[in-house]
């Protein structure tokens, strides 16, 4: 596989991120072609092509997609940016863009493509990376550079592309080290960790103490390195004295808590982390190897593939040998015939199981650990791990002072290691712990949510945003084959809890008596999730202790919630001249009076459907783009014929003149690929939506040569001037006007303009 899946070189080597303040096209050539390469060289571990249509998890998409996807984004950012006038290839750039994000451990699996989707041929795919290799090494060396690059410039997508490509060189790794072991091999180059430092203090995880203090979180704005937009902003933490393990859970202690009958005993989960394991029928961690047949999660065809069967299942050590090994066994510890029931899943091979090596688990599992090691342990807060760090060098000093830019980074970090390495082998930080940086992520206590002032970048809206939903917890400190911006001191990524990753933790114990104020944030925002309505509003205890519950900072959330609903219901079915009936009747006569085919509208904004309702009056066929789930699920109830109440018992139901089959609804959180041309593209959301630019972007594309856009401001505040910015090098503006409607508060008046392509 390994010369017909790579358009470049075969390589294992990493290199140091870009400084944006000073660097070359050389260096920015070198860089992406790197990441561009070692996220290929990834896929030449697979023994043969048909490898690439299995799906190593149920929740996740055929390996085909994630060899394609990372080239994909690339083209779909360029594009966005203006760096590039052509797609090369529409369809691949609509099917690949975008893969499953499961909402929990018990979705289906294809969510998005559907399970029986036909996949493009292996050498089609790897035609397409091919071309968009060249196309933007064309684009480096016929485009001015500026310096820096700043989110602000172009050249800024192209630096999310390349940063993009090295998170999935990361993901893409879990999910070969989930498929069934004849399926892979061990690529030249590829190099694991030895199993042991030889040092006897592992045996013994001694909890170090730390005064605690306050911390300052969030990149500075300015700082010469591409960052993801929740880095950016600031919020300072007051931490109070703690303590904590000074190495990162290691397999050898996890087997206490296996052998305890930790995965059957339900007063160590949480009620989620205990119905995933029911779910799952989890007997240890998943990357742990035993002879009962355990269900592996595997999709598709490999469904029933367990590798829980040791005669099938053994490779080779580190020494390329099978052995047992009982040097792990310590005092009060026995398994059967004192020997260890267990072995390890590497990335492409069994070994005899590492045990100075960190565990990977998932946050349930880590939780239920800490509940069973007795009251009090926990895993950090996310400002407490910014102290395990010991001192910083101040951000004003530049890029050396993030670990990402220097020269012996003493930590697992880059692809030093093929694997995990024993918890001791790198040297600990001044305040006393090891591994903080590398070897395996560490879940927090923390939800995720944006820092102050949060905003997103209008390339990727969402590229953080929809996990700001209590279900995702925050992540600290990358792992072995984190690179890039992902090992960074100012790196925040998250997972769902259930999720699995090269992904570890520590033990934490708070040492303030009382009811201490700790620095973990739970998010408690309800989130309205479409198709199953509200989700069970996440429950974070911690003992004797308090937590800063705090409301997401997604804006689409926070609108999208009873009250808002209620008075948009009203809004839009209590008058017969509402705001949305009369600008959508306004948009059918402007359509006719531009001579424009009455056969695709778009409605983006659709709330409650009213507008899209009344389009398909006059079009053929509607679609209604909505970013908030309750309300859309509105707008599909009404479409089914139920019936909605809304202010003082009042009743709302589909004029029965509607056609409403003719209407089609979709939530999405930005416009991709999918939504296609239309011939009236009508827009009515822009003063409740987190980023604007982001929804104004790709209208050249979605309108046909010959539509309009007509963009709807209900409080004056998109102008033909300020919506100029954002639409003038596409679009030219035909027609700005103001028009009256019936509102709760009697006749109000709003404005639309009309834009048509240059």
């Amino acid at each position: 596989m390994s010369t017909r899946l790579l358009t470049g070189s075969l390589t294992f080597t990493s290199l140091k991120p870009l400084d944006l303040s000073s660097c070359t096209k050389q260096e920015i050539v070198a860089y992406f072609e790197n990441s561009y390469d070692l996220n290929e060289s990834l896929f030449t571990a697979l023994k043969d092509s048909s490898s690439l249509y299995k799906c190593p998890d149920r929740l996740r998409l055929p390996l085909i997609f994630y060899y394609a996807h990372t080239a994909v984004v690339y083209i779909n950012k360029l594009m966005l940016a203006g760096l590039i006038k052509e797609r090369v290839n529409l369809s691949f750039e609509t099917l690949f863009e975008t893969g499953v994000d499961e909402m929990s451990w018990d979705d289906t699996e294809n969510y998005r493509m559907g399970g029986g989707y036909k996949w493009p041929s292996v050498d089609d795919v790897v035609e397409y990376r091919r071309n968009v290799r060249n196309i933007i090494l064309k684009l480096i060396a016929d485009t001015t550079l500026v310096l820096p690059i700043t989110m602000d410039t172009p050249w800024w997508a192209l630096m999310m592309g390349m940063e993009h490509e090295r998170i999935h060189l990361e993901t893409s790794s879990v999910l070969l080290r989930q498929l069934p072991l004849h399926l892979v091999q061990k690529p030249p180059g590829w190099v694991y960790a030895p199993s042991s430092s030889g040092s006897l203090s592992v045996l013994e995880n001694k909890m170090v103490q730390v005064s605690g203090g306050k911390v300052t979180l969030g990149k500075p704005k300015d700082f010469p390195s591409y960052g993801w937009d929740n880095e950016y902003g600031e919020v300072t933490a007051r931490v109070v004295p703690f303590e904590a393990s000074r190495y990162l859970v290691t397999n050898r202690e996890y087997l206490e808590f296996v052998l305890a009958g930790g995965y059957i005993q339900q007063e160590f989960w949480t009620t989620e982390g205990w119905n995933w394991v029911q779910y799952r029928q989890a007997k240890h961690p998943t990357f742990w190897v035993c002879h009962e047949g355990c269900k592996s999660g595997c999709g598709a065809d490999l469904a029933s593939y367990s590798h829980c069967n040791l005669s099938n299942s053994m490779n080779c050590d580190t020494e390329g040998q099978v052995k047992q090994d009982d040097s792990w066994i310590s005092e009060g510890t026995s398994t059967p015939d004192n020997k260890s029931q267990y072995r390890y899943r590497a990335i492409f091979d069994v070994l005899a199981m590492p045990w100075n090596w960190p565990v990977d688990v998932n946050y349930h599992e880590a939780k239920a650990f800490c509940r069973w090691k007795g009251p009090g342990f926990r895993l950090p807060a996310e400002a407490e791990h910014h102290l395990m760090r010991g001192p910083q060098m101040p951000s004003s000093q530049g890029p050396i002072c993030d670990i990402i830019f220097q020269k012996d980074t003493r930590a697992n970090l880059n692809l030093q290691y093929g694997s995990s390495t024993p918890v001791d082998m790198f040297p600990p930080t001044k305040a006393g712990f090891f591994d903080v940086f590398g070897n395996v992520w560490e879940w927090t206590e923390d939800h995720f949510n944006g820092l102050s002032n949060f905003q997103t970048h209008y390339l990727y809206d969402d590229f953080s945003s929809p996990c700001f939903d209590g279900k995702h917890n925050i992540i600290m400190g990358g792992s072995w084959i984190s690179t890039g911006d992902e090992a960074s001191r100012f790196a925040r990524f998250a997972f769902r809890r259930h999720f699995y990753q090269h992904l570890g933790f520590r033990l934490v114990k708070t040492l303030v008596e009382g009811t201490p104020v700790l620095p973990i944030c739970m998010v408690d925002t309800e989130v309205f999730v479409l198709g199953s309505g509200m989700s069970e509003k996440s429950q974070m205890a911690i003992e004797n202790a308090e937590i800063q519950s705090v409301p997401t900072v997604n804006v689409n959330y926070l609108y999208d919630s009873t009250m808002p609903l209620q008075g948009i219901l009203e809004l839009e079915f209590g008058f017969r001249d509402s705001l949305p009936a009369t600008y959508a009747n306004l948009a059918a006569s402007l359509a006719r009076s531009y001579n424009i085919p009455m056969t695709t509208a778009l409605h983006i904004g659709s709330a409650t459907g009213c507008a899209a309702f009344e389009l398909s009056k006059h079009f053929e066929q509607v679609l209604g783009v909505e970013c908030c789930a309750r309300l859309i699920n509105a707008a599909l109830k009404l479409q089914e014929g139920k019936t909605l109440t809304y202010k003082d018992g009042k009743e709302v139901t589909l004029d029965p003149t509607v056609n409403s089959q003719k209407v089609i609804f979709k939530q999405l959180t930005w416009l991709p690929n999918e939504v296609k041309q239309h011939n009236m593209v009508l827009v009515s959301f822009l003063h409740r939506i987190q980023n604007p630019k982001a929804w104004l972007a790709r209208l050249w594309e979605i309108t046909s040569p010959s539509g309009i856009v007509m963009i709807i401001s209900s409080d004056g505040s998109w102008t033909k001037e300020n919506l100029w910015e954002h639409l003038g090098h596409k679009f030219h503006c035909t027609d700005a006007q103001s028009f009256f409607y019936s509102s709760p508060a009697g006749q109000a008046s709003a404005s639309f303009t009309v834009w048509k392509h240059k």
